[in-house]
């Protein structure tokens, strides 16, 4: 099979840990005899310092033709003196899931075994942990009117019934393959977004009666996290809300270097990303995580094209990786970016 899809290296250790994942990649299809036919694009940072723009054409119309999107990380520090839509994040990774229409965005949580001690939490809590979180993804404060007057500053936050019709229904349908319960987040005692939110949500619920609803305020559902987090199966949020509790949520997976994410439209076209930033901190030292970019590979071989057994194979690896230690330095080991990819690499099928 030919692999077809476009690669966003980004910004600080996203080329790194891109790189490591490539190896992974093609360690992957020699092993299934497929093909990889990558194509390459610059996205945020690099490509306002390259091509004028943190968009360039050429970037969204490749995403568009592959409809499947690897991307390291956007933005960082050299870039903080711009405003709006010249900056990375808001004039290319934003516009790139609105463009696309990538309105569901997946964010797993399943702590490893072997990472449970790397958890601030004890383990009696993490011992089972097993929930995902779906953020809507093009809607609310994130994309509301925003600007400054002479009294200030303002960011609207809109949402409308079809936006939280269809994420809803994503949701629900992902509990009906897992173990059926759906907690709503919102904050419906403050907000009248919220309290839209809640009656879709109520309504939607309607159609499945096989699955469990529970409504949970957002303030609430930040200590529920971290105290009884195996309660949880699927839970709904909308932007904002989800973009915090997903950081939150990579505490009780020990790291957020191994959390991938899948963000994704009515029809599969996906966008695979790492959850965490560009970390220009250690860009260039060989200290990034590759884990949550290389699953993120692994999680883009599954939903675009199909391919169960090599996605497995990956992580598969991954979990040999962690369990013999050869990982990088935030998760104890002593490996640099590229020797935990090359190990990887080496023990995919094996």
């Amino acid at each position: 099979m030919n692999i077809h899809f476009t690669y966003l290296p980004g910004d600080g250790i996203g080329p790194e840990i891109g790189l490591a994942a490539l190896q992974v990649l093609n360690a992957m299809a020699n092993v299934f005899g497929h093909t990889l036919d990558i194509e390459e694009h610059l996205i945020g940072g690099a490509a306002i310092d390259k091509r004028g723009t943190p968009l360039p054409d050429d970037t969204l119309a490749s995403a568009k033709h592959t409809g499947a999107i690897l991307l390291g990380a956007v933005g960082g520090p050299k870039w903080d003196h711009l405003k709006g839509a010249d900056r990375p994040e808001l004039g290319g990774l934003l516009p790139l899931r609105q463009k696309l229409d990538l309105f569901a965005n997946i964010r797993p949580a399943k702590p490893f075994a072997t990472l449970i001690n790397s958890s601030p939490l004890k383990s009696e809590i993490l011992n089972g942990v097993d929930f995902v979180v779906v953020r809507e993804l093009t809607g609310g404060i994130y994309f509301g009117n925003k600007g400054r007057d002479n009294l200030g500053a303002y960011d609207e936050c809109r949402y409308s019934q079809a936006e939280i019709e269809r994420i809803t229904v994503t949701a629900f349908e992902l509990a009906r393959t897992r173990r059926k319960k759906v907690t709503s987040v919102d904050k419906s005692n403050v907000l009248e977004t919220s309290r839209l939110w809640r009656e879709v949500v109520s309504r939607v619920a309607g159609d499945y009666p096989d699955v469990e609803l529970e409504h949970t305020l957002v303030d609430a559902m930040a200590m529920h996290m971290l105290t009884r987090p195996r309660d949880f199966d699927v839970i709904l949020t909308e932007n904002m809300f989800g973009d915090i509790l997903t950081d939150e949520a990579s505490v009780l997976c020990g790291s957020m270097g191994v959390i991938p994410s899948a963000s994704l439209d009515a029809d599969n076209v996906g966008l695979y990303e790492p959850i965490h930033g560009s970390a220009p901190d250690i860009a260039g030292t060989g200290k990034a995580n590759p884990t949550a970019m290389i699953l993120s590979a692994a999680w883009m071989l599954r939903t675009s094209f199909g391919l169960e057994p090599e996605a497995v194979a990956i992580e598969q690896a991954v979990e040999q990786a962690l369990e013999a230690g050869q990982v990088t330095g935030d998760l104890g080991g002593s490996l640099s970016t590229d020797q935990m990819g090359k190990w990887v690499a080496d023990h995919v099928g094996r």
